[in-house]
């Protein structure tokens, strides 16, 4: 100890160690607000990922109730056969088949023609679905339209119409003797057999448009009413006309919607079934038991009670559609990163 100092000169000053253990907690305090704010997202996260599960649960058990559990059936009852032991009397058993019933779909003349039947459909069809529904949405909503809500409700309603009741309807109005359009036509000199070779394919794909149209054209005209109101005004302010503001204004900005639509379209095509199967039941002679795909697969399943080739001509069919909609899809994916 150096003269004239005392031990409370020698020891550690109050103030300093006041200071040192301040500057300690607030060195500690922002590590300790991080911990409880990185436990507070984890918790949330947890509680949010909990609520998500609740919430898709129900989802899961039904998409897997109604498609991946008959997908699985389907594709189990494809590799089996029927066949009956002995002379026929000791009933059927189940043979695994392997792929013999692919090979017998694909080697069935009926069954490739039907593709046939529907690359004629869809030609003729989706055209005029997409094109229609577009220029009703359009129409519906361009600055001359008067009473929307009244024509909106009017093209919808053939859509609430079950299928087999509107195919009904219009193999009513397609017959000789009964239908007041026949006679309407043939007074006027109009003669057309919507039964025929050549009316048969128009005929439906007739009753396809009356049944959808309404339901697309309700897609477009939701898309169209979601443009921001502010850049059609500019359009019109810059002098566009109502013509260039549809197919250069709107027509891009509801290009998502267009393919949505074309693609569903597509898909639904293929799944030709209630208007063909009406018509051969109401005396087509055009329109045969295996005229489309899903024709085919009822036809060897409720009237052959062959369930193993009617499985697997419904899986082929299914990975025709799934094949078509990949390269749709694709299509319109590079269009859309080009543009």
């Amino acid at each position: 100890m150096r003269p004239g100092t005392t031990a409370a000169d020698t020891g550690p000053h109050p103030d300093t160690a006041a200071a040192r253990t301040a500057a300690a907690h607030t060195e500690g305090a922002p590590v300790t607000a991080a911990r409880k704010a990185s436990r507070t997202r984890r918790a949330r996260g947890r509680a949010t990922g909990a609520a998500a599960g609740v919430l898709l649960t129900p989802f899961f058990v039904l998409f897997t109730a109604v498609t991946v559990v008959p997908i699985g059936y389907a594709l189990w009852l494809s590799l089996f056969t029927e066949k009956q032991s002995g002379l026929g009397f000791g009933g059927a058993t189940s043979v695994f088949s392997g792929l013999d019933n692919y090979t017998a779909a694909l080697g069935d003349r009926a069954f490739r023609e039907g593709f046939w039947v529907l690359a004629g459909y869809c030609v003729v069809y989706i055209p005029l679905m997409v094109a229609g529904a577009l220029a009703l949405a359009l129409l519906l909503d361009s600055t001359l339209a008067r009473a929307r809500r009244f024509f909106q409700l009017a093209l919808f309603l053939p859509h609430a119409v079950p299928g087999i009741i509107a195919a009904l309807v219009w193999v009513y109005l397609y017959t000789p003797g009964l239908s007041p359009v026949v006679k309407a036509m043939n007074s006027g000199g109009i003669g057309f057999d919507f039964f025929s070779s050549g009316g048969t394919l128009p005929s439906v794909v007739n009753i396809a448009l009356w049944e959808w149209l309404g339901y697309n054209m309700v897609i477009f005209y939701a898309a169209l009413q979601a443009i921001d109101r502010s850049v059609l005004e500019a359009a019109t302010m810059d002098g566009a006309g109502e013509w260039r503001t549809a197919f250069g204004i709107k027509l891009p900005l509801i290009r998502a919607s267009l393919v949505m639509v074309s693609l569903f379209t597509v898909i639904g095509s293929l799944q030709l079934f209630t208007e063909p199967l009406i018509l051969n039941q109401g005396g087509s002679s055009t329109v045969t038991s295996t005229w489309t795909p899903n024709m085919y697969a009822y036809t060897a399943a409720f009237s052959r009670n062959d369930y193993g080739l009617a499985a697997a001509s419904a899986v082929l069919l299914a990975l025709a559609a799934a094949l078509l909609s990949f390269v749709v899809t694709r299509l319109t994916n590079r269009k859309g990163a080009k543009a």
